[in-house]
């Protein structure tokens, strides 16, 4: 049930990381865009910056506690912990 929660909380990430890189795209061009694509930090950096010019604070702090709440989800599910060697 955990892990069902943690993947809801992530595809919310998902969203909201798009809406940033829509953003991205309409202010600071293609190259900055892209760059959000590849790598989600730097649109989660670039937006907190810009929040307060783009009137994206909303998207940011929803963006923030899905973060968190994903993180905390998925360690509680076991998500993040890998067996390694022979199954039993």
């Amino acid at each position: 049930m955990l892990g069902i929660l943690a993947l809801l909380a992530l595809i919310g990430c998902v969203i909201c990381w798009i809406l940033v890189l829509i953003k991205i795209f309409q202010n600071d061009g293609a190259l900055k865009g892209i760059l959000g694509l590849i790598c989600s930090l730097f649109a989660f950096i670039w937006g907190w910056m810009n929040a307060g010019r783009l009137n994206i604070k909303n998207i940011m702090m929803a963006w923030t506690v899905l973060l968190i709440i994903y993180a905390i989800l998925a360690a509680m599910s076991g998500g993040f912990s890998y067996s390694y060697g022979t199954p039993t």
